[in-house]
């Protein structure tokens, strides 16, 4: 299964909510996009539904593991010019489902944030690449999250208890799915993104060529779809909601 192609992205966007399942899920996937966004006056802000505290490659006590990873992420986020970060609780990465209560908590955030689009894992699984991107709390993720966008932050008689007013997001953009074929050129941001990435110290101090890795990664990319020579690049798949 992959998804349908891509619409043309809206022009008007003033706010984005990018909803993730771990810290640095954002930056692996999309802080090239999301610096860009913000260079355009565009404010962002970010809802992390874990704080990731199955993650790390060290002995580093698990017990503080989430505090660790909370610090990394508004250290990356600060680096792309997000200030707006919020945590879930009581969701633990490893486990995470598309639950009832996982909807009413991102409706919460949509409907507080009033975001024109939503950036999100993917809730469709990639076979050519099953680690990484296709982790189930990702899918998981991305699944309650498109629940939030339609149809329960939008129906005013669903999670009333909110007492917060119905929003629409008129726009969801996912990362790390099959097929993505919406790509951004980062070449400008690209530095950004690596030092938002390198903030994630738990993640990605054990690679020895973290640049490396990801200039061919983003650099074949932007060699799919065409751009120069030298060009680096993030791709996603784009939807309008309404």
């Amino acid at each position: 299964m992959s998804f349908p192609r891509s619409a043309t992205p809206l022009q008007d966007v003033q706010r984005v909510l990018c909803v993730l399942a771990h810290p640095d899920d954002v930056d692996f996937g999309s802080a090239g996009t999301v610096a860009g966004w913000v260079d355009a006056g565009i404010e962002v802000g970010y809802l992390l539904v874990t704080r990731g505290d199955a993650g790390g490659f060290d002995d580093t006590p698990r017990e503080l593991m989430p505090a660790l990873r909370e610090a990394e992420q508004r250290a990356a986020a600060a680096v792309v010019g997000v200030n707006h970060v919020e945590f879930l609780d009581g969701y633990h990465d490893g486990i995470l489902t598309p639950s009832i209560e996982l909807r009413r908590d991102i409706t919460a955030a949509i409907r507080r944030f009033r975001p024109d689009r939503v950036l999100t894992n993917s809730p469709l699984r990639r076979w050519d690449r099953i680690a990484g991107p296709s982790h189930p709390d990702h899918l998981a993720a991305g699944e309650a999250a498109t629940c939030a966008v339609y149809p329960d932050a939008r129906n005013p008689f669903t999670f009333t208890d909110l007492d917060l007013p119905a929003w629409t997001v008129r726009e969801i953009w996912y990362s790390g799915g099959p097929d993505p074929d919406h790509v951004v050129d980062i070449t400008g941001t690209y530095e950004r993104k690596l030092k938002a990435l390198r903030a994630h110290v738990s993640q990605t101090s054990h690679l020895e060529d973290l640049d490396g890795l990801l200039r061919q990664r983003l650099a074949a990319t932007a060699s799919a779809a065409g751009l120069p020579e030298g060009a680096l690049a993030e791709a996603f798949s784009v939807f309008h909601t309404a």
